[in-house]
């Protein structure tokens, strides 16, 4: 741990005067500050507040890949952070760096942590929010899978297809709303059954803005409406009114690559790859010897 030089002599003097910081930046780009000084304090860009009750355990850090942990406790608050953000993912993956300062001369300061918010528990009107290290990332699998299926997200780098061109998402609103999973989005003309099925909805209105889930279903219910159907329940409240942007969804069939996206030579999967039973054929006189099915 690498301390700023006008700390370190600050720490050489025996008695000091230093707090933990806690800087949290959202997905949506919203900044949360937290100390355990008794006074606000305010440094690169945060403002960290006194009154939120944040405390966290040891940081653990080693030498070399090894993942640097922590948790921190907090009240949960309409001042910092309430249990329907939490509950909106609004917290996910958030970036973290905790600091300790010299609350007498905040330029005396020096960076504890660097990392991102895990996994978040509540109970008793308090949360205790998991910190992972920046070496956590290099736990994530990479590499590609060999199989039949695209491995791709329909839009990212590798698939490379728009999802904003014209006839594959669309805006509307709500019409009706049913345990925050279906959902009445009137009548989507131009569309026909199941061209949502496997794709996305994303909330771009209301007090719901910016939550999106994975569409389980599509389809057109008796009264002309189409009904979709999430994989979950959204994690916030869907009013009637409120607008959504449906994007089609993929199988990821080459099939449905090649005849729905046109998108074939962009395909992540391996459509040609022998089945399991291409280890029990055997040469013969009649029929293909193409490595398909022996039935």
């Amino acid at each position: 741990m690498a301390f700023q030089e006008n700390l370190l002599a600050h720490l050489q003097t025996g008695a000091t005067t230093v707090a933990r910081a806690w800087g949290i930046t959202r997905k949506d780009g919203v900044k949360l500050g937290f100390t355990d000084h008794d006074c606000d304090l305010a440094f690169d860009g945060f403002q960290f507040r006194a009154a939120t009750g944040l405390t966290a355990s040891a940081i653990e850090q080693g030498t070399g890949l090894s993942v640097d942990n922590a948790e921190a406790v907090g009240m949960l608050s309409d001042a910092a952070v309430t249990d329907e953000d939490i509950e909106a993912g609004l917290l996910d993956d958030a970036e973290v760096v905790a600091w300790m300062v010299n609350w007498a001369n905040e330029s005396e300061r020096s960076v504890l942590f660097r990392g991102s918010l895990g996994e978040i528990k509540r109970a008793g009107g308090a949360f205790i929010a998991e910190l992972r290290g920046l070496s956590e990332k290099l736990n994530v699998p990479r590499g590609r899978v060999y199989q039949k299926p695209c491995t791709a997200v329909l839009g990212d780098p590798s698939c490379r297809f728009d999802v904003s061109t014209s006839g594959f998402q669309v805006q509307t609103s709500v019409e009706q709303v049913d345990q925050r999973r279906l959902f009445d989005c009137g009548a989507l003309a131009g569309f026909e059954m199941g061209w949502f099925t496997r794709g996305q909805l994303r909330v771009v209105s209301g007090s719901a803005q910016g939550a999106q889930g994975l569409i389980k279903r599509d389809w057109v219910a008796e009264q002309g409406a189409r009904r979709v159907e999430l994989w979950e329940d959204l994690r916030v409240e869907l009013q009637a009114g409120d607008e959504v942007l449906l994007i089609a969804g993929c199988d990821k069939r080459v099939s449905t690559c090649r005849m729905k996206f046109s998108n074939l030579l962009n395909f992540q999967g391996f459509p040609d790859i022998p089945g399991e039973d291409w280890i029990t054929s055997y040469p013969r006189r009649s029929g293909g010897n193409t490595g398909g099915s022996l039935r």
